[in-house]
């Protein structure tokens, strides 16, 4: 149920931006991207998953775990990348033209994000998280696996694949913390700037109608970053020393499972645009 709820609120929202006039600008653009990445993690964890807990466990390849652990990273990386891209989004549309810096300009906001900009933005996270991820999988897989064939979680991931390796993880850990400035620590770094500013610009708008709309149009942007970064913080940065292998199998689900469930119903609950196109889209069929 949780599955075929995810895979329609997700395809509601790509739906809705490529068929609602109203809707075609660049934050929700970048919100139908990231159902795309939501259906991609989802497809690529889910129904292998329900089949090792409706079986009591599963059989799968090196190759085929393999595969799914690039997919998987790679969507991760590319949501990462697409929040920072997001906020960055919020922070053009809303900073002050007079203060902070020159791109800080909601009157210019329509000629610096364009369609083809957006989509180079897009296309630029993609690649960097693709390409990034494959010269890791390339690595992993000349890694020396010999302690069990068994992988005590419920999808191929980075921690319980490392537990079965008897060769020398080094170079592997050094990839993980090299690739983890640029994937986790600079887009984190980015947000709370950008979100910094916009949090000085619109307190300084006069008028409290002002401040609401200005923060509207970011709230849910920040609930579902704050969702996505704890999971993952709470998983691959910081984990804690007593965190049993069960409390990480749950924590897992929460962005394999939860998140992308959550997303779009955080985007369409507390979006008025999305509100009106579903009940425009409702009129008409």
């Amino acid at each position: 149920m949780v599955y075929e709820a995810t895979m329609c609120g997700n395809l509601m929202i790509i739906s809705l931006v490529l068929n609602s006039k109203n809707l075609h600008t660049p934050m929700y653009f970048f919100i139908s991207q990231l159902s795309i990445s939501d259906i991609l993690v989802t497809t690529d964890i889910v129904p292998n998953m329900l089949h090792i807990l409706l079986h009591n466990g599963g059989t799968i390849t090196f190759i085929s775990c393999m595969t799914q652990f690039f997919f998987f990273c790679a969507a991760e990386v590319f949501e990462c990348l697409l929040l920072t891209v997001m906020s960055y989004d919020r922070y053009v549309a809303i900073c002050n033209p007079l203060q902070y810096v020159a791109i800080c300009n909601p009157l210019r906001y329509t000629s610096i994000m364009t369609n083809g900009y957006c989509l180079l933005l897009t296309a630029i996270c993609w690649l960097f998280g693709c390409s990034m991820i494959l010269t890791y999988i390339i690595t992993t897989t000349k890694l020396y696996f010999c302690q069990s064939n068994i992988i005590d979680h419920f999808f191929c991931d980075i921690i319980p694949l490392l537990e079965l390796v008897c060769s020398d993880t080094f170079i592997v850990h050094l990839e993980i913390y090299s690739v983890g400035i640029p994937i986790v620590f600079i887009p984190t770094t980015i947000i709370v700037v950008s979100y910094t500013y916009i949090v000085l610009t619109v307190l300084k708008i006069p008028s409290n109608t002002g401040r609401q709309k200005a923060f509207s149009t970011c709230s849910s942007h920040l609930t579902v970053v704050s969702i996505f970064y704890w999971t993952m913080f709470s998983v691959y940065v910081v984990p804690n020393k007593g965190q049993t292998l069960t409390i990480s199998k749950i924590l897992s689900l929460l962005y394999t499972v939860f998140t992308p469930l959550v997303n779009p119903i955080i985007y369409s609950l507390r979006n008025k645009d999305i509100k009106k196109a579903i009940q425009l889209w409702s009129h008409y069929h």
